[in-house]
């Protein structure tokens, strides 16, 4: 696969995936919680990867691949369960594994596509382990379409506001079918790993420019 296709897959990998807030908790062996893992060695790396790539091998109708992208966002929601509560306010944590498991499932599926093996560049596993920054999407819902504008968010841990290095523009605001607010909108923050703890029970609280405050619970014990 050529690099600039991957440099294309990365990119879809950074600001795509639109709409995966369905998770549950993720637990090790023995019921012990995974923490985020700030630090991934090689051998961790290519794991991570396979494990993105086994099940989407497996996959071999659209339901199948359906089922496999459902559990996949599953592993790294916080906040409310979208298919509970549609207008709950939630969020992916995309951490090194969430992106290293994206792009197993991207080899796979170009593998089956090109009808031989397709292996991420070694250099490109290499920037997803030195990432300094964890991406994280909130999806929240308002009443018009700007809602979300100039969005602002921190992560409150043991009583300290923890700021991000950057926050991306919200999207503007998709209509919402049924009842509650009307619009549903999303935006992107990154937090550098040396700036939380990785184990630790956080807050995440978002600010919209009317001053409004919403704010959910995430346990980043139980995210790897």
């Amino acid at each position: 696969m050529r690099a600039n296709s991957w440099i294309a897959v990365r990119r879809q990998g950074s600001h795509g995936l639109v709409g995966l807030l369905v998770g549950s908790i993720v637990w090790g062996v023995s019921g012990l919680a995974w923490a985020i893992d700030v630090k991934l060695s090689p051998e961790e790396a290519k794991k991570a990867l396979e494990a993105g790539r086994a099940p989407m091998e497996k996959a071999n109708s659209p339901e199948d691949v359906k089922k496999v992208l459902q559990q996949a966002s599953m592993v790294t929601r916080v906040g409310a369960d979208p298919e509970k509560d549609q207008c709950g306010a939630s969020a992916i944590l995309r951490t090194k594994r969430y992106r290293l498991e994206a792009f197993g499932r991207q080899e796979a599926a170009e593998s089956k596509k090109q009808k031989k093996d397709v292996r991420m560049p070694e250099e490109f596993i290499q920037k997803v382990v030195d990432m300094p920054n964890m991406e994280i999407e909130v999806q929240l819902c308002g009443d018009d379409e700007y809602f979300a504008e100039k969005a602002d968010m921190v992560f409150q841990q043991k009583g300290k506001n923890i700021r991000p290095v950057d926050i991306s523009p919200a999207d503007r605001g998709r209509k919402n079918e049924g009842q509650g607010p009307a619009y549903r909108s999303r935006f992107t923050a990154r937090f550098g790993y040396d700036t939380f703890d990785p184990n630790a029970k956080t807050t995440v609280i978002v600010t919209l420019q009317d001053g409004q405050l919403l704010q959910f619970d995430a346990d980043f014990s139980k995210v790897k």
